[in-house]
């Protein structure tokens, strides 16, 4: 004897097994079209929020530098405006300056060059030379201290200091002009700016001098090393 397959719904009235069908369809439909559409505002979501925060630097002024910056402000924004393409604003609550693309930005590098170029301002450099960054692609900023050179406390880092600077700064002025590069000595920090090449020169120079050679002895090394490279060159 065979024996048929009997749905559930045939006991129920015409009325209700329709009503019971569309009610399916529709969960069925809504399951469907749902699913995959919230997917994808997430992934827009997510690909924004990514987007908006690689769009933008933010470079934290120390309070020394506020003077300076607001003195400086229209030789700052000019550059990073008109020939960056990029929006740039004073955060006064933040205290930070901020740096994002524009949709007329022509490349999406102006952003970390005008965020180093910013940088560069704030750590000491005159806006003159800081607007090298922006020209030039070989050109970096290298921090560094005194203590990480040798640790001195005290009269010993003052000294240290003053060794760099020299008398009226010609020991730095020299520096400078041999490696060409452009030195800040900000208390125990000191900024270089310049090609990687002549960073390490000047650095070299700068290193000798913390662990106490002469001035006298750092000029005459600095000057052959810099003629031999420029007979290279």
């Amino acid at each position: 004897m065979e024996v048929e397959n009997i749905k559930g719904d045939v006991f129920l009235p015409t009325g209700v097994k329709k009503a019971t069908k569309r009610l399916a369809d529709n969960n069925a439909m809504q399951i469907d079209e749902e699913s995959p559409l919230q997917q994808t505002k997430q992934r827009s979501l997510n690909h924004q929020a990514k987007r908006q925060k690689n769009d933008v630097r933010k470079i934290s002024v120390p309070p020394h530098r506020y003077s300076s910056l607001k003195e400086h402000w229209m030789k700052i924004f000019t550059p990073v405006v008109e020939h960056m393409k990029l929006q740039i604003r004073f955060n006064m609550k933040a205290k930070q300056v901020e740096l994002r693309l524009s949709p007329e930005t022509p490349d999406i590098s102006n952003l970390q060059k005008g965020a180093d170029f910013v940088k560069a301002f704030l750590c000491g450099f005159e806006v003159d030379d800081a607007l090298a960054l922006l020209r030039l692609e070989d050109l970096f900023v290298e921090t560094f201290e005194i203590k990480d050179v040798k640790t001195l406390r005290g009269d010993h880092l003052s000294r240290a200091i003053g060794r760099l600077a020299g008398k009226g700064g010609r020991t730095k002025f020299t520096i400078e002009n041999v490696t060409k590069t452009r030195i800040v000595l900000a208390d125990s920090k000191i900024h270089i700016l310049g090609s990687y090449q002549n960073i390490q020169l000047a650095r070299r120079a700068i290193c000798n001098l913390i662990l106490g050679s002469p001035p006298s002895k750092v000029y005459g090394n600095l000057r052959s090393v810099a003629s031999r490279l420029s007979e290279r060159m």
